[in-house]
């Protein structure tokens, strides 16, 4: 699309207005958006428009019309994530990557819908009600970045910004057919989200681009990345060229004796077959001392902050969605409990990346489950029954130690779904896993 509008072949209102039109036609059933800005987005394509005809300098996404996920603050409308305990803030400026996606050329459509609180898989609330999954309203589009997978699945907008702390970019976007990155921590900034991703949310959650191919999950962190002086995990790390020539890939076919379903488990062999079509070797991989990962993560991610949540939401119970309600039974730890996490997550870290020494990039499945029914929380895979928690391993690696991960969309199961791949990385090596995604991407597009 920004390649159309720089070559004059489609004009930033005529995209904005075709995707207006696709809103109307499927927001009803999908009930991804928590507010549409037609006005907005339609006076911000006509100055992109004229500032094309005075011939004046174009940004990485010019005219492109983008959606912003409801934890990021746009200027003068609210930033609820699906709460009534926000009902009434209006933010006063943009989010640090919503300011950068404006600077370089893209129109914000609208904001879209998540659960109370970023708290959930399963996006719905009292504020805004439930999104549906494009392709079944019985089912979720995942969470907390569903709005914006649904939107981005269904053609209502090119491609926008989610946010992930439990897999909350790559799980929707595995659901929903598109690609989601969660970049390294201090890539995009994530200055203007709610609830803060400062410490020690910063620790897990991460800002990040969603699309319908990685190529434009590419071209999205490219005009999102960079340093931030208000992010305390911003890092100066410019933009770099990747190289992928002479990588040996890793495969984790699933979380030790965690299973998947078979859906799963084939899409992996599928993308480990272009890979290796494409002349990359692959290795099995199966890493050490990562067992009690997931419980750390559930700790940093729910453990950590269940003190400030209680407070937050102290003497409103009743207003609480139950999605964020099932989540606040958590006591809460000690300092030593802290620092004990803290140091057996850096400890975990450390003997991972050794591991990957040989192996920069692994593949692997984002979850053990497709898209899941409203409200379902057990599953039977191989003869086992599966809770969220378990199912939802696979993603909680990148998260809790701090790694680039990417969801690529592979296959489609027999019943229609959609069914992605994760590929994770080394720290500070998003360009370079991109560049993998993309190879894998395309061939799969091929295949």
């Amino acid at each position: 699309m920004a390649a159309m509008v720089r070559e004059r072949a489609i004009s930033p209102v005529e995209l904005v207005e075709a995707h207006l039109k696709q809103i109307e036609n499927r927001n009803p059933s999908l009930n991804a958006f928590v507010t549409v800005l037609a006005d907005e987005a339609l006076r911000e394509a006509r100055e992109h428009e004229a500032a094309l005809m005075r011939g004046a300098p174009s940004g990485l996404l010019h005219g492109v019309p983008v959606t912003i996920k409801d934890s990021f603050d746009v200027a003068g409308y609210p930033t609820a994530v699906g709460s009534r305990l926000r009902t009434g803030r209006r933010a006063s400026h943009d989010a640090s990557a919503v300011r950068r996606l404006r600077a370089e050329g893209a129109v914000i459509l609208g904001k879209t819908n998540t659960p109370e609180l970023l708290a959930c898989y399963e996006t719905d609330n009292y504020l805004t009600g439930r999104t549906n999954h494009p392709l079944d309203a019985e089912r979720t589009p995942g969470g907390s970045s569903g709005g914006e997978a649904a939107a981005i699945a269904a053609c209502c907008s090119a491609g926008g910004i989610g946010s992930d702390g439990g897999g909350s970019i790559r799980i929707p976007a595995h659901f929903c057919g598109i690609a989601g990155l969660k970049p390294t921590p201090g890539r995009i900034s994530t200055t203007g989200h709610f609830p803060s991703l400062g410490y020690p949310g910063g620790l897990t959650g991460v800002a990040g681009p969603m699309a319908r191919r990685v190529e434009d999950l590419r071209l999205l962190f490219s005009a999102m990345a960079g340093f931030d002086a208000s992010d305390p995990f911003s890092s100066p790390v410019p933009l770099r060229v990747a190289d992928t020539r002479g990588a040996r890939i890793g495969v984790w076919e699933q979380f030790y004796d965690v299973p998947v379903v078979p859906e799963v488990r084939a899409a992996v062999k599928k993308a480990a077959g272009i890979l290796a079509g494409l002349g990359f070797e692959l290795d099995s991989f199966a890493p050490q001392g990562l067992e009690r990962a997931p419980n750390i993560w559930a700790f940093l991610f729910s453990d950590w902050p269940s003190a400030a949540i209680r407070q937050l939401t102290q003497g409103r119970e009743s207003d609480l969605h139950w999605t964020l309600a099932e989540n606040l039974s958590r006591a809460e730890p000690t300092g030593q409990q802290v620092l004990q996490n803290l140091a057996a997550r850096d400890h975990m870290r450390a003997s991972l990346l050794r591991q990957m020494e040989n192996t920069p990039v692994l593949l692997m499945p984002v979850c053990g489950i497709l898209a899941f029914r409203h409200r379902e929380r057990k599953w039977m895979i191989e003869g086992r029954e599966i809770g969220m928690f378990r199912a939802m391993m696979p993603a909680l690696i990148a998260n809790v130690l701090g790694l680039p991960a990417v969801t690529v969309p592979m296959s489609t199961s027999d019943t229609g779904l959609p069914c992605g791949v994760q590929l994770l990385g080394r720290p500070y090596e998003d360009e370079r896993l991109l560049e993998f995604a993309v190879l894998l991407d395309n061939g799969s597009s091929d295949a």
